[in-house]
């Protein structure tokens, strides 16, 4: 019997997926299901998943508009029969024996979520992201909620601290790679879709605490998430949009509203720093290169001043369009009859409207 569904989704762009894929047959050693979201990729990558969805047989839905994270987690979770689910991103490399790790570990702790030794960057499985952390509502001397939020071991590399490592209770796991047993969702529903870009995982995670589930980390599974700088140009318009100010912006509002928080110190941080992934992914490379490859030089600061002028009009206009054309979707979908898909192999969820 099948016991886990890996649900692999869009993350920021669509330039690593076949080395990501690749990965996911080459070293997972359990049976396994396989539903894969591709949210408006660009025709080569498109035409790939299709190739491979046919010799692989795993289940490909496709939409021809850009998708937000948890929006398509929730699509890819709408396919899933099996006890447990794997969510992960289509920029992450795993490593041999990964999923037996997961299972091993939630069957031996009836763990709810378990999250591995998450790495990023390149070299693979090099470099700590996340080693577990917290997250979760102190509240101070004047009643007020904060958020506490904090990942293990970010930056060490694992050659150093793998050896200490050991499976641990925690409170933290991002969806880079997230194993969830699945009868969670009758309890505190499907992922929230007004979290848009931002804080999704500390959101589910602390949920799924709320009712009493429980999150572990397990250092017997590694995997890399690979981000891409400089980003290829078919990668643009998704980055910009999934990197937006106003996703980041109705991310954090709904998480402060939800769970009752302050408006204190760390989400002024976070609105002063917003758009830095497009600054450094798109702005810098871009200003480097008109700056004749002078890295840090004054000529490089007055283009990146200058890109950033015209890249957050252009952002607001990107999203505009996006929300419109989201409005029209759902108009859409309301006046659609009901479909039964647990019978496709292929699903397209395509409308007129484009992103």
């Amino acid at each position: 019997m099948t016991e886990v569904t890996i649900v692999v989704v869009p993350r920021e762009r669509f330039s690593y997926t076949r080395e990501s894929l690749e990965s996911i047959y080459e070293y997972t050693t359990v049976p396994f299901k396989l539903v894969y979201v591709d949210g408006n990729s660009p025709p080569e990558t498109q035409q790939y998943l299709h190739t491979q969805s046919q010799e692989k047989g795993f289940r490909l839905i496709r939409t021809d508009y850009y998708l937000y994270p948890n929006r398509a987690r929730n699509l890819g979770l709408a396919e899933v029969d099996t006890p447990f689910v794997a969510f992960l991103d289509n920029d992450v490399v795993v490593s041999q024996g990964w999923l037996e790790a997961l299972v091993q570990c939630a069957k031996e702790t009836d763990a709810t979520i378990v999250g591995p030794l998450v790495c990023h960057e390149q070299p693979v499985h090099e470099i700590v992201h996340c080693a577990g952390g917290e997250t979760h509502i102190n509240v101070d001397v004047k009643g007020r909620r904060r958020l506490r939020e904090k990942m293990y071991k970010q930056g060490h590399r694992v050659e150093k601290v793998l050896p200490n490592m050991q499976r641990t209770q925690t409170e933290l796991c991002e969806f880079h790679c997230m194993f969830v047993r699945t009868e969670i969702f009758r309890q505190v529903g499907i992922l929230d879709e007004t979290m848009l870009n931002s804080k999704e995982h500390l959101d589910f995670c602390m949920s799924v605490i709320q009712a009493k589930g429980t999150v572990y980390f397990e250092p017997a599974c590694i995997v890399t998430y690979v981000p891409g700088s400089p980003l290829k140009w078919s990668d643009f318009h998704f980055y910009m949009l999934r990197w937006s100010d106003a996703w980041e912006l109705a991310s954090l509002s709904r998480m402060r509203e939800k769970w009752d928080l302050a408006e204190d110190g760390y989400f002024q941080h976070k609105y002063k720093i917003m758009g830095w992934r497009r600054k450094n992914s798109i702005l810098r490379p871009l200003a480097r290169q008109l700056a004749f490859g002078w890295k840090g030089s004054l000529l490089e600061k007055a283009w990146v001043f200058a890109l950033a002028l015209g890249e957050k009009p252009l952002n607001h206009y990107l999203t505009a369009r996006y929300a419109a054309n989201e409005q029209r979707r759902q108009e859409a979908t309301r006046s659609l009859p009901s479909v039964n898909l647990s019978t496709t192999a292929f699903v397209d969820l395509s409308t007129p409207a484009k992103d």
